[in-house]
């Protein structure tokens, strides 16, 4: 049997002027499109974990768009 391989150890990325951990590059901005399937997929998993159980649609895309918008938020 093959020997699984490790994963190889990541280097912290440092900046050449202040020897401080370099930021990430800024988030890239999602289109509407974009938000609008997000928001989509988060009200069907919600509809699903409560079994499609109709007359709860418009609850779970106003929950789903809360969520996604304060996730998107949180992004810098």
């Amino acid at each position: 049997m093959a020997k699984a391989k490790e994963p190889k150890p990541v280097a912290k990325t440092t900046s050449v002027r202040s020897g401080k951990a370099a930021s990430p590059p800024p988030a890239a901005r999602l289109s509407p499109e974009e938000v609008y399937k997000l928001i989509q997929e988060s009200a069907y998993f919600k509809a699903k974990a409560r079994g499609f159980e109709p007359g709860h649609e418009v609850q779970d895309w106003i929950e789903a768009e809360a969520e996604v918008r304060r996730r998107l938020e949180g992004r810098v």
